[in-house]
């Protein structure tokens, strides 16, 4: 009887052990479902790039395309909508169709083209091949400075193609808008200039209560030119003209825009000496956080319309 007893004691603590065992098992599998579905506090649940990198409800997303010596922006507005800001050079043309569809973007609601310089028109001709395109947006030149390059051609052929047609830009204009987002060129404001990168289409992205400028390759004539419009110029974020040439982000323009972020899009090793020492030292001395994608890979901007987040070391297009 004594082993009997003992034997049935044994068996209610193994049934206890398995009890508790298949417990432990449940709150594992319910904290790995967890991490799957909502991430690490503080982390993204995937890399960025997918889905959940992109539109989620009330978060603007602001590309800067590690893409060499040269210059791509990408905009993915809170309502899910694609804007595109050049596109490098022709030979990563390719590259960048693949780094925008692993982006999940599938088509573009408006696509600008600063100015017909290859190393931002460059990767047009894929760009307007592989996606629908809403609004093509370019500067229009002085008829005796209209490019001949191969790349230009092969940009108006696609677009020719697709029949889409240019809306020349001017400053003053809205080139996209959604509750609680606008989009507004600040250049060009003259016809015609002596230098194809002063044509650069300038642009303002405001959501809510935080801004972001893209200058293109715009220099220190076009600065002048915006700040004496007295268009409002603040932002949080600067894209540095010209890739940090000296020839841009001039002490009085900076001081007007006062942002706390500036990001400079140039190749590492670049022959130009691009960013030049002297931007950022100014850059330093107004306390304006310098991001880099030579140094720092492709850069994110997450914006929820009162905080602005950045990520680094992001896939560049190669």
């Amino acid at each position: 009887m004594a082993a009997r007893k003992r034997k049935r004691k044994l068996s209610a603590k193994a049934q206890k052990r398995t009890i508790w065992s298949f417990l432990a098992l449940l709150i594992v599998a319910f904290f790995a479902w967890s991490l799957e579905t909502y991430g690490i506090p503080g982390q993204n649940a995937v890399p960025a790039g997918t889905s959940s990198s992109l539109g989620g409800e009330g978060t603007l997303r602001v590309w800067y395309a590690d893409i060499g010596q040269a210059d791509c922006q990408l905009i993915q507005t809170p309502q899910g909508k694609n804007i595109l800001i050049d596109a490098g050079e022709a030979a990563t043309g390719e590259e960048l169709v693949q780094w925008l569809k692993a982006r999940e973007v599938q088509e573009l609601e408006a696509v600008i083209a600063t100015h017909p310089h290859a190393d931002h028109i460059g990767g047009m001709a894929e760009v307007i091949k592989a996606f629908p395109v809403g609004t093509f947006y370019m500067p229009r030149t002085a008829d005796t400075q209209t490019p001949t390059t191969r790349v230009y051609e092969a940009m108006l052929e696609a677009l020719s193609e697709k029949g889409i047609k240019i809306s020349a830009v001017k400053g003053g204009m809205t080139l996209y808008e959604e509750e609680g987002l606008t989009l507004k060129s600040l250049a060009p404001l003259s016809d015609t200039y002596d230098d194809l990168n002063n044509y650069s289409i300038v642009s303002r992205l405001c959501y809510k209560n935080r801004s972001f400028l893209f200058t293109g390759d715009a220099e220190t004539q076009v600065e002048k030119e915006i700040l004496s419009s007295g268009a409002d110029v603040r932002a949080d974020v600067l894209k540095c003209g010209h890739h940090g040439s000296e020839t841009s982000t001039s002490a009085k323009f900076l001081k007007a825009v006062s942002p706390s972020a500036a990001v400079i899009s140039c190749g590492a090793g670049n022959d130009y000496g691009h960013p030049d020492s002297a931007i950022i030292k100014r850059l330093e001395k107004s306390k304006v956080s310098v991001y880099r994608t030579d140094t720092q890979g492709t850069i994110l901007a997450s914006c929820d319309g009162d905080t602005i987040s950045f990520e680094t070391g992001l896939p560049g297009v190669k």
